[in-house]
């Protein structure tokens, strides 16, 4: 059975940083894109960033781009997201997600079929 699993989050003073992991088992991932999702209180589950099979290929939302960091390692098949410069509007569950594709460029929820359960990011002001 396909799982992924968040960790890392906490809570963190604006201007402050944390890097979330996400681990993978059931099977290998090494074929799929990996992305991060976020979903902050009454508000739509939204794109952060994508990585491709390779990890060659990164893709961000423009909110974070410049901020936040993608990364793969596929012999511990984790990915994980590396977030510098954290602001209150960063404040979400942060989820990762396995693609149905080996590229994904589009950030779209809808071509992620495995998802994990989400870790809490907290940015204080």
């Amino acid at each position: 059975q396909v799982q992924l699993v968040e960790s890392g989050g906490g809570l963190v003073q604006a201007g402050g940083s944390l890097r979330l992991s996400c681990a993978a088992s059931g099977q290998s991932f090494s074929s799929d894109a990996l992305g991060w999702f976020r979903q902050a209180p009454g508000k739509e589950r939204e794109f952060v960033a994508t990585i491709n099979w390779s990890g060659g290929t990164t893709v961000y939302s423009d909110s974070v781009k410049g901020r936040f960091t993608i990364s793969r390692d596929h012999a511990k098949n984790t990915v994980y997201l590396q977030m510098n410069g954290l602001k209150p509007d960063d404040t979400a569950v942060y989820y990762c997600a396995k693609s149905l594709y080996s590229n994904e460029f589009t950030g779209s929820p809808k071509n992620y079929l495995h998802w994990g359960q989400g870790t809490q990011v907290t940015v204080s002001s």
